[in-house]
């Protein structure tokens, strides 16, 4: 703290007699002003580490996290998960010949079936996942390539896209609706599922494609052009993204889930942020607590094999999975609590052990001979 009887006009060359009126030889005072604030009086406080209070602190710690962990573990283990790689790298695989043969420029659609068996039948509703590997969503100038006031139905973007869109950005004279590198990249795979009773009959599992977008997504980030219910006509003028077969207003023959608002569409557009990733397909609904949502039994997974990924040398997966109250299978956060509650609870044994050894020796010494 400063003295009371500093002289801020002193320091600065002035005498205490000097005139204060100011003028042309006048040096304005650095002196801070007299607060608690800028003078560092504000009230503050420092804890004492001692034993009492460090030891107590790592063990409760310890008894908290643990527990925690070891719940968040069991739920997720506790949940179904099953996964199919069907990319068709090897010879052996059932898609390998669409694998080799499709390309962007393919005008025939591959189709492969892959079977499996689930040894458990999996409850409540179950996720259908796709899942990609090696595709850098996150790549700066993917991520930009795009036009957010285009996608939310701006009548002025949808003829005139933003230059981030580019090379996506027109076709010939025309602009692509929608523009941009991740709309031209949109993963177009048909997955469908069949489970085959015990007479060997195929029955289609049912695959519920709307639901899978955030409502935020949906109804505010994503619009198609007003003016007109008739998709056709309101984008009317525009192109095709070049690696796309139909056109955005023919995604879907529900008018509630086509074009920018198809919700596939907008599952693709909300970009990952690692290479190996997976993205909500479709949903298999309960329909009746008697029975499991999917029996344990034979399958086959029906692929219209749309997505080469052997250009990058990707992989692609189909999953099914449940969900807990903490979300999908994930038992890193399980083994985070454990791993610290763990440490701490260490740290309190050794840190014990130590002080009770140091203490006791202090105390003989303290001891008169």
């Amino acid at each position: 703290m400063m003295a009371s009887s500093y002289n801020a006009k002193e320091e600065d060359g002035h005498h205490p007699g000097a005139s204060n009126n100011g003028g042309p030889g006048v040096v304005k005072s650095k002196k801070p002003d007299n607060t608690a604030f800028k003078q560092q009086r504000l009230p503050a406080w420092q804890p004492i580490l001692t034993a009492g209070t460090v030891l107590p602190a790592f063990f409760v710690i310890g008894l908290i996290f643990i527990p925690i962990g070891i719940g968040l573990y069991v739920t997720s283990n506790n949940i179904k998960e099953y996964e199919i790689d069907y990319t068709g790298a090897d010879p052996g695989d059932e898609c390998y010949n669409c694998s080799q043969n499709f390309t962007w420029n393919s005008t025939t659609p591959c189709v492969c079936s892959v079977p499996f068996t689930l040894t458990q039948p999996f409850e409540s509703n179950v996720f259908m996942y796709y899942g990609l590997s090696n595709f850098y969503q996150n790549h700066r100038r993917y991520v930009k390539s795009r036009d957010d006031s285009q996608l939310n139905g701006d009548s002025s973007a949808l003829m005139n896209p933003s230059k981030e869109c580019e090379p996506y950005r027109t076709s010939g004279a025309q602009p692509i609706a929608p523009c941009g590198a991740i709309a031209n990249s949109l993963f177009n795979d048909t997955l469908e599922l069949y489970y085959i009773d015990s007479n060997g009959t195929s029955n289609a599992v049912p695959l519920v494609k709307k639901g899978i977008a955030w409502w935020t997504d949906k109804h505010v980030k994503f619009r198609n052009p007003g003016g007109n219910d008739n998709l056709t006509i309101a984008f009317q003028g525009t192109s095709k993204p070049v690696n796309w077969r139909k056109p955005v207003f023919e995604m879907d023959t529900d008018p509630e889930n086509n074009g920018f608002i198809n919700e596939d569409f907008i599952v693709w557009m909300r970009t990952a942020a690692l290479p190996t990733f997976r993205k909500l397909y479709r949903i298999i609904q309960k329909k009746s607590s008697s029975t499991p949502t999917l029996a344990s039994g034979n399958y086959v997974l029906n692929i219209t094999y749309n997505y080469p990924v052997r250009s990058f040398d990707g992989r692609k997966r189909m999953i099914l999975s449940t969900i807990s109250w903490m979300g999908g299978k994930n038992p890193f956060l399980g083994i985070a609590y454990i791993t610290v509650g763990s440490i701490c609870f260490f740290l309190g044994v050794v840190l014990l052990i130590i002080h009770h050894k140091y203490d006791t020796r202090n105390n003989s010494a303290d001891i008169p001979g």
